[in-house]
């Protein structure tokens, strides 16, 4: 099936991505970054799925969205429960997959109108 997603000014939108960088609103980021239908923390400081740590995830519990994308580069890797715990002691759901799939799924959840964010980790070659 085919289908167009409407870019809304006003909301972050994944536009595209690939091996290193991450496009948002037509602007390109080559770091890690978290994603939220009204803002972008650029350079969220984790680079790879070894550098994640409690503190990361402290951080996005404190964005209060209802649910996070964690995207963890090229292949889905699953971070260790209480690295996440933050975020589950405050009802918020993870689902974690690859990068690529995190910005799909991102785009398709922001645009149904919810709190989500992408925590995106890069891709690399």
């Amino acid at each position: 099936m085919r289908f167009i997603l409407e870019n809304d000014a006003h909301h972050y939108l994944v536009s595209s991505y690939g091996a290193g960088w991450v496009n948002v609103n037509e602007r390109e980021f080559r770091r890690s970054l978290i994603v939220m239908p009204k803002q972008v923390i650029a350079d969220w400081p984790p680079q790879t799925f070894g550098d994640l740590e409690t503190l990361h995830f402290e951080t996005i519990a404190q964005l209060e969205p209802e649910m996070v994308v964690l995207g963890t580069g090229g292949r889905q890797q699953f971070p260790h429960p209480r690295l996440i715990q933050p975020l589950l002691a405050k009802g918020i759901g993870v689902e974690t997959m690859d990068t690529a799939a995190a910005c799909r799924t991102y785009n398709i959840i922001m645009l149904e109108g919810r709190r989500v964010a992408a925590a995106l980790l890069m891709m690399v070659d």
